[in-house]
This record gives structure tokens, C-alpha cells and sequence, in this order.
């Protein structure tokens, strides 16, 4: 019997999908569980799998191209089974789409944590009629400070969603309107790249949260000096017996877990009229891949010891890098770490996750001249690590105590073992 291959619905936010890719041909035989194609979310971009056996018989969206989910994409048929008229097949209006090809470095954005918020708010229109908007887009708009009766939804029957929120310009929050200055017009030998959907999202969402959230940074210099150490010898012992070399990123994250414990109030979200303060620590690593930058989460990272951390990070970045990942492995995170310290940047400020309260910069460990014992001049291995801080939820004293009992794990890294 004749069956179709639907765009699925991959995540939560996820309304329609760009058919980036077809993996295979018309009058190809397909098996459950066969990849099929590559698809683009709000998110990232999946690779799609079959439901069903068959033959495919016909395409019917191109390489490229946009539509809504649960939108025929393509036919399948039975062996020896006379395919129906191409007249009877359905007609597919799909939207040419510029292709991106990997996640934005915010794919949480889509609020998860906010969703498990208690209470709400209603908004009214200026008429004073009740705004249709969904319970999330709500939460959202409550923790974004965003007005709803300045939108207009993109749901059924013009009901907000919560992807209309976190596109809301800065103007739904009441804020002053800024004028967008347009650049200057390309000219002969200028190269005009068209905005992908990756780089449209990451353009909103870091706009929205840059804006909307009131963020603070404090910086402190770690002496890196004892990590190297112990790194050296853990991986000098690793090397004899044949298993896996310890990163600087790995007791970075792991310090960056156990304080959280030690401060757990950096580890919340703001949700309007009240903060939730999470018992788990998800850890969000930012990974760079071929394309752009993706945000895996590591869940429980808490129960992880430090070997655990270091080998879920490294199968987050190998399976990130083949598109491998699932829609939940980005959702969900309660803080951020962000590492630029293998490009060679000494320091630098990030842009927070939402709902998430504080990400983490970290920056390369460099060799400087530091007091030494006896007020002696010596080189010294420092690194400098930056907080980004929603100010709603962490308070600056908060984020100094935070700070504190990390640059105590990896001053002595040796707790972190224990």
C-alpha cells in the first residue's frame, strides 16, 4: 500500500522544515530506519529516518525547499505495486529556503526550563480583549518581558507560539524603538551572502537575550599551573594503560559542575514571579563543528565523575560534528560553558543561554610573569574565566562566591577526584 513520507516535527518550537538534502533517488528500495534525507529545524539540522519499507517512487518536495510539518515529502510504494496518478498526488506549496546546515549556539532558547514554571500572567489586547497565546509562550513572554498584545500569532486560528515570542523585537518589551542603520550597498566585487536559518536564528535569539536580559560579567585569573600538573600525570598514566587523554576543557567542566552544587544559585532560571533553582545540573558545552556552533547537553552532569564528563563531551562533539544528534540532546541545559581557549583567546565575554541564568567564558591558558614566593618574579600558567550573569536571578556577590569555589576546584584540582 502506497504510503508518504511526512516533514516531521523534530522539536517542540518546530513549525515547518527545509528538505536540505535528499539522501536518496527516486526508485530507490528504503527500509525502516534508512536515513532518507537531512532536514533543517528551528534548531539544527537532522538527519530524517523511514517508518516505513518501500520503493520510492516519487520526490515531491526538491532539495531546498520549505514546508510546514506534516507536509507530504515524498511517496513510497510496494513491491510490485502500481503507483497512484500523478494527477492524485498532493499538490505541495513549499517555500524556497536559503539552507544552513548545524544548530544555533542558543538551541535551548526554546525555553524548556521556563515551560516547567508554576503561574502566568494574561495579557488583554488594547481593547481589553483576552490575547490567545500559548501557556508557554506566556511563560516566555513573562520571562522576557516581552508585551503579547504587541504581537501577532503565527498559531491556529492567529494563536501566539512560543517561537513568535522569542522573535519578538525589542520594541514588544516597550522598550524605544532603534532604527536599523542598512549597510553600505554592495558594489562591484563585493560578495552578498544570503542569510541561512541558522544565522537568522542566532541573530534573533542572542538579539533578544542581549536586550532583554539585564546581564553583568565579572572576570577572575585561575593560576593553571596545578591542572597541568595533574593533567600530565593522569594522562601520562592514561597513556600506559591505553585509554583516553584528559582535555583542559574536562576539568574546566567538571569544575564548573561541582561548584554549582557548592552555589546553586546560579544554576535557576528566571520565571516571571518566581526563580526556579534546579537540583540537576545540565551542562551545556558549546562545540564547535564544520558549519557553525552547537549546544549538547549533558544531563545529571552532577552524578558524572570527571572521566564520565570527558567521555559524554567527546561523543556530544563526534556525533554533533555527523549530525547525529537528537532534538532533546539540546534542550534542557541549566548552564553554559563556552571555551575559546584552543583559538588563543585570553578573554572574552558570552552572551547568556536563556532561559538559563549564567554562562561561562574560558579563556587560553597563557604563561606570564607572577609573584612568586618571596615576592620573586617567576612565569606563572594563568587563565582568565568570565561569568555572564542574568542579573534577575544571580546577584554580583553571588556570582564572586561562584567564582570563589571555582578557581579553588582548579587551583586544586585533586577535589575534583575525590
Amino acid at each position: 500500500m502506497a504510503k508518504y513520507i511526512e516533514m516531521p516535527k523534530l522539536a517542540d518550537t518546530m513549525t515547518e522544515g527545509t528538505l536540505v538534502k535528499w539522501r536518496v533517488k527516486q526508485g530507490d528500495k528504503v527500509a525502516t530506519g534508512d536515513v532518507v534525507a537531512e532536514v533543517e529545524t528551528d534548531k539544527a539540522t537532522m538527519e530524517m529516518e523511514a517508518f516505513d519499507d518501500g520503493i520510492l517512487h516519487k520526490l515531491l518536495v526538491a532539495a531546498g525547499q520549505k514546508v510546514p510539518c506534516g507536509t507530504p515529502i515524498a511517496l513510497l510504494i510496494g513491491k510490485n505495486e502500481q503507483p497512484p496518478a500523478d494527477g492524485s498526488l498532493p499538490a505541495v506549496v513549499a517555500k524556497p529556503a536559503t539552507v544552513a546546515k548545524t544548530a544555533s549556539p542558543v538551541a535551548s532558547v526554546a525555553a524548556t526550563a521556563v515551560a516547567h514554571a508554576t503561574g502566568s500572567r494574561t495579557a488583554t489586547s488594547a481593547s481589553g480583549s483576552r490575547v490567545k497565546a500559548s501557556p508557554l509562550a506566556r511563560k516566555i513572554a513573562v520571562a522576557y518581558g516581552v508585551n503579547l498584545s504587541a504581537l501577532r500569532g503565527t498559531g491556529p486560528g492567529g494563536r501566539i507560539v512560543a517561537l513568535d515570542v522569542e522573535n519578538a523585537p525589542a520594541t514588544s518589551a516597550g522598550g524605544p524603538s532603534v532604527p536599523i542603520v542598512p549597510p553600505v550597498a554592495a558594489g562591484a566585487g563585493d560578495t552578498v551572502i544570503p542569510l541561512s536559518g541558522m544565522r537568522r536564528i542566532i541573530a534573533e535569539r542572542l538579539l533578544s537575550s542581549k536586550t532583554h536580559l539585564p546581564h553583568f560579567y565579572l572576570t577572575i585569573e585561575v593560576d593553571a599551573a596545578p591542572l597541568m600538573k595533574l593533567r600530565a600525570e593522569a594522562n601520562a598514566a592514561a597513556e600506559t594503560s591505553g585509554g583516553q587523554k584528559l582535555t583542559v576543557n574536562d576539568f574546566v567542566l567538571k569544575a564548573v559542575v561541582t561548584a554549582a552544587q557548592k552555589v546553586p544559585q546560579v544554576n535557576a532560571s528566571f520565571a516571571g514571579d518566581s526563580i526556579i533553582q534546579y537540583g540537576a545540573v545540565n551542562l551545556s558545552v558549546a562545540v564547535a563543528v564544520e558549519e557553525g556552533l552547537v549546544t549538547p547537553v549533558i544531563r545529571d552532569a552532577q552524578k558524572k565523575s570527571l572521566r564520565e564528563i570527558s567521555d559524554a563531551v567527546k561523543d556530544l562533539a563526534t556525533r554533533a560534528r555527523n549530525k547525529k544528534l537528537k532534538p532533546d540532546e539540546f534542550a534542557g541545559g541549566t548552564i553554559t560553558v563556552s571555551n575559546l581557549g584552543a583559538y588563543g583567546i585570553d578573554q572574552f565575554c558570552a552572551i547568556i543561554n536563556p532561559p538559563q541564568a549564567l554562562i561561562l567564558a574560558i579563556g587560553a591558558i597563557v604563561k606570564k610573569p607572577v609573584v612568586g614566593p618571596g615576592d620573586t618574579i617567576v612565569v606563572g600558567q594563568r587563565v582568565n574565566i568570565t561569568l555572564s550573569a542574568d542579573h534577575r536571578v544571580v546577584d554580583g556577590a553571588v556570582g564572586a562566591n561562584y567564582l570563589a569555589e571555582l578557581k579553588k576546584l582548579l587551583e586544586s584540582p585533586a577535589l575534583m577526584l575525590m
